[in-house]
C-alpha cells in the first residue's frame, strides 16, 4: 500500500471560490434515498467519496451505488474511498442493489466499484450479476456502468460490456503527466485501451478527468483529444476538491470560464455530451447520456 503524505497547513492550496458553494442536503426525497440505502446495507460513492452533489442528486431521488464493498485495493491521491485488504465480497449484494433501484423507481441507474485487484476476476462476475439482476427487477432502467480497468484482463471487460450496460464509463481522472501523482497503480495507456475496446464493442463510451491538480491546458487538451480518438462519446470534466488533510492539495481552483470553455472545446471535437463545471462529477446529470 502506498502511504499519502500529510498535507501541511502550507500546503493545503488556495481558498476556496464563492462558484463552490454545495447546498446542505435536505428534503424528502433525499431521506427516502438514504432510508433505502441504509435499510439495503448498500454502499454510494455519493457518500464514501465524498460528493459535492449529493443533496442535489439524492434530492431527486438517485444515487450512484458502489458495490464490491467500501474499502479498494488502489491508493489514488485524490480519493475520499478507504484504501486497504477488503473483506470477502457480499453474494447477495447484487439482488439487493436491484431491489433499492426498484423501491426508488429510477428511470436510469448508476453502478460504480472499487478496485478489487486481489480478486481472479477482479470484481467482473458481481459487476455483470448486478446488471442482470437490475434489468430483471427494473427492465424499464437504464443502467451506466463506472467501472475500472480490471488491469488489462479483457475477457474481464467483455464479461461486463456481454450484459448490456447501456452506458459504460470509465474515468482517466488527470492528465497523463500526473498519473504517477493521483493514480500511482494506474496506466494511462490502459484507461485509453480500455476505452477503445469499450467502443469497439459497439457500447455507448464515457469517460471523465479533475481539472486543479497542476495540468496545464496542453496536457488538457491532449486528454481531450487521445479520448476522442479512442472512440469516448461523453466528456465529464470537473474541479478536483481534497477531500481531506492526507489527499492531494488543491493546485488551482478553475474559473467556470475556463470550464465553459473545455466544454465548447469537447463538443467541436465530436463528443456527444460534455459536462464541464466546477462540482461537475462522474454520474451529474448522467440520464442525459444515454439518449
Amino acid at each position: 500500500m502506498i502511504e499519502l503524505p500529510v498535507v501541511s497547513k502550507e500546503k493545503r492550496g488556495p481558498s476556496k471560490p464563492s462558484w463552490l458553494k454545495i447546498e446542505i442536503p435536505f428534503g424528502e426525497n433525499y431521506t427516502n434515498v438514504k432510508k433505502i440505502v441504509k435499510e439495503h446495507k448498500l454502499h454510494t460513492i455519493c457518500e464514501d467519496g465524498k460528493c459535492p452533489n449529493m443533496g442535489e442528486c439524492w434530492g431527486a431521488g438517485t444515487a450512484t451505488f458502489m458495490i464490491l464493498g467500501n474499502v479498494c485495493t488502489r491508493s489514488c491521491s485524490f480519493c475520499a474511498v478507504a484504501t486497504g485488504r477488503p473483506g470477502e465480497y457480499d453474494l447477495d449484494e447484487p439482488k439487493r442493489v436491484a431491489e433499492a433501484v426498484k423501491l426508488m423507481n429510477v428511470k436510469h441507474c448508476v453502478i460504480t466499484s472499487v478496485n478489487r485487484d486481489e480478486l481472479k476476476d477482479k470484481g467482473a462476475t458481481v459487476w455483470a450479476e448486478t446488471i442482470k439482476a437490475v434489468k430483471s427487477l427494473s427492465p424499464q432502467t437504464t443502467i451506466e456502468t463506472l467501472i475500472p480497468d480490471f488491469k488489462s484482463q479483457w475477457d474481464m471487460l467483455y464479461m461486463v460490456l456481454d450484459s448490456k450496460p447501456e452506458v459504460v464509463s470509465h474515468n482517466m481522472e488527470t492528465v497523463e503527466e500526473l498519473y504517477r501523482l493521483v493514480r500511482p497503480q494506474a496506466k494511462y495507456a490502459r484507461s485509453l485501451e480500455q476505452i477503445k475496446r469499450t467502443h469497439e464493442y459497439g457500447a455507448r463510451t464515457k469517460s471523465g478527468a479533475m481539472l486543479g491538480c497542476g495540468e496545464t491546458d496542453d496536457q488538457v487538451k491532449k486528454l481531450i483529444h487521445d479520448l476522442r480518438e479512442h472512440g469516448c462519446d461523453v466528456l465529464t470534466l470537473g474541479q478536483y476538491l481534497q477531500p481531506t488533510k492526507l489527499h492531494l492539495p488543491v493546485a488551482e481552483y478553475v474559473h467556470p470560464d475556463k470550464f465553459k470553455f473545455w466544454e465548447e472545446y469537447g463538443l467541436k471535437l465530436g463528443f456527444r455530451f460534455v459536462e464541464s463545471g466546477p462540482l461537475v462529477r462522474s454520474s451529474y446529470h448522467a440520464e442525459k447520456h444515454v439518449l
